[in-house]
């Protein structure tokens, strides 16, 4: 409606369109109208008091969409409401998940999200990198974007290389098998044992060379067998999260590309040998040394980013490169940006950072009884039992199977949910009891209204759609105003590559839902066949809105 007042006005004014529509206001009440106009902006245009400014206009306007009166300086409109609720329940009922798509791009853009490393654990940081990013590929998509999703793991270097070693000298008798759990205890353990004696790094140093070397044959069947169990292990965890990737780039890829880059570097005079390391000293003091090969010659992942921004804009063909990586590396991604500037990559302004904080438990950092973050896999059980508790209190004759079905999605929805609905840049306290909550600002509390929703649907004995109104009561005025507001959400979270836009908004509406239920009942009402379908178009652009933060709705809790 921002775009047609606009429109409308813009043949009064000289403003574009654009500026017009940034211009206008929602009233603090509705008896002020649906939408305002000041005339402070164009006062100087027309040389006027923006009072008499906004009476001149107001009475030049005709369309039977709004009735238009002047209040002080501003042009207010009030829409025609009946035909506004009925043409926005039609649009709805027309486009269905369709709705709220606006093809405003058409880039090839490529996601990075998620970057679990082989060889250690998936822990519940990774959840949160990983939610964002299929957020942000599925606005961006909603938009007309052609996304790339891509995970890069690090599956060289010296984590790699302490695990193996403490496989082979401690632990050679046991099975390799395909379970998280068991990889980073391995993991663990090795930090642990070189923590009790800085000696054995030696042997560590060792192992990582003969792998970047590739001559140990028996070395390098363990690391491919090691590394493919790593990677099978994450296929259930995206499952469950409600992922997927398009491209899994690794850092053995790119490690020959990156230390050919470093040398080149050094040609340039972009970089220097300091001490037999080749590093990189910024001018800029806040970005200090960046280290791109070891003194043994060996890469560091400095190297290894550069070569992979090459590779993703050469293969691909991408027109846009998002990371979406943790906050404590922000310094490394400043420093990466910062060289593909003096090497003078031609794409170099077309990569960003998203940046996200970490997630800590009510009592702290996240830490768990192997003194590494928290598994994923016992994260999700613990969750998961939790949820069964709640479930079986509301509904304790449901069977086994489903009861379990029922209990991951609603954690699923409680953990994405809780770790979307704050801005990416700000630390997140997971309380699983909160989190869990049926009521407020919860995830499971938007499935609970998706899930009424359909149960009105339901009950309904209504055949045909006479949806005939005379006029609209508050809340229900309120509830067709905030649903008309999707689009408008879905192009702000676009824009700002920010999904707690849509995260705050389906709250929002999941609570106006709320209190329009309970004032305007459904069942049985004179207005029935209107209502149900009011309902029914909630209940899509919730679905809509929770299907972009990547949250499966359900029909029954």
């Amino acid at each position: 409606m921002k775009s047609r007042i606009a429109e409308i006005l813009s043949k009064k004014i000289s403003l574009d369109k654009k500026q017009i529509e940034n211009l206008i206001e929602i009233p603090p009440s509705q008896e002020m109208g649906d939408f305002a106009f000041p005339c402070f902006a164009v006062a100087k245009e027309f040389k006027k008091n923006p009072v008499e400014i906004a009476k001149n206009i107001s009475e030049k306007i005709k369309t039977d969409e709004f009735e238009v009166k002047n209040s002080g300086a501003y042009i207010n409109f009030f829409l025609n409401r009946t035909k506004f609720a009925l043409d926005l329940i039609e649009k709805i009922k027309k486009e269905k998940e369709n709705f709220g798509r606006e093809k405003i791009s058409k880039q090839k853009v490529m996601i990075e999200f998620s970057q679990p490393n082989t060889h250690k654990a998936f822990h519940v940081g990774h959840i949160r990198g990983t939610s964002i990013g299929e957020s942000l590929a599925r606005i961006s998509e909603f938009v007309g974007d052609k996304v790339v999703r891509a995970n890069y793991s690090g599956d060289t270097g010296m984590h790699i290389a302490k695990w193996l070693w403490c496989y082979k000298k401690y632990h050679p008798k046991e099975e390799l098998i395909n379970d998280e759990a068991w990889i980073a205890s391995i993991y663990v353990d090795a930090i642990k044992r070189l923590a009790k004696d800085e000696k054995l790094q030696n042997d560590v140093d060792k192992i990582n060379l003969e792998l970047e070397k590739g001559k140990n044959k028996e070395l390098i069947n363990l690391w491919k067998e090691t590394r493919e169990l790593s990677i099978r292990a994450w296929d259930k965890i995206y499952r469950e999260l409600n992922t997927h990737f398009d491209v899994h780039f690794f850092e053995s890829e790119v490690e020959k590309r990156g230390k050919e880059i470093s040398h080149e570097l050094v040609e340039k005079g972009i970089a220097k040998i300091d001490e037999g390391a080749t590093i990189i000293k910024f001018d800029d003091e806040r970005l200090g040394v960046w280290v791109l090969l070891r003194k043994d010659g060996t890469v560091l992942y400095s190297a290894k980013d550069l070569a992979l921004a090459e590779k993703k804009f050469n293969e691909f063909k991408i027109e846009k490169n998002i990371y979406v990586v943790g906050a404590a590396q922000s310094l490394h991604m400043n420093q990466l940006f910062k060289t593909l500037e003096l090497m003078k990559f031609k794409n170099a302004n077309k990569c960003r950072h998203i940046s996200f904080a970490e997630v800590r438990l009510p009592t702290g950092k996240m830490s768990s009884r192997t003194g590494e973050n928290i598994l994923y896999s016992e994260f999700i059980k613990e969750i998961t039992d939790h949820s069964k508790k709640k479930i079986l209190k509301r509904n304790p004759e449901l069977k086994k199977n489903e009861l379990q079905k029922r209990a991951l999605k609603i954690s699923i929805a409680a953990i994405k949910y809780s770790m979307l609905k704050q801005t990416a840049n700000k630390n997140i306290i997971f309380d699983k009891n909160d989190a869990l909550n049926f009521e407020g600002d919860t995830g499971p509390y938007l499935l609970y209204s998706y899930a009424r929703a359909s149960s009105i649907l339901r009950k309904s004995k209504i055949q045909n759609s006479n949806r005939k109104i005379k006029n609209l009561e508050p809340k229900e005025i309120e509830l067709v105003k905030k649903i008309s507001e999707f689009p408008e959400v879905v192009l702000n979270a676009y824009k700002n590559l920010n999904p707690s836009v849509i995260a705050g908004y389906s709250y929002q509406l999941a609570q106006i839902f709320s209190e329009f239920y309970h004032a305007c009942p459904v069942i049985g009402n004179e207005k029935e066949n209107f209502r149900l379908e009011l309902v029914n178009s909630f209940r899509q652009v919730l679905k809509n809105s929770l299907a972009l933060l990547g949250i499966e709705t359900m029909e029954e809790m």
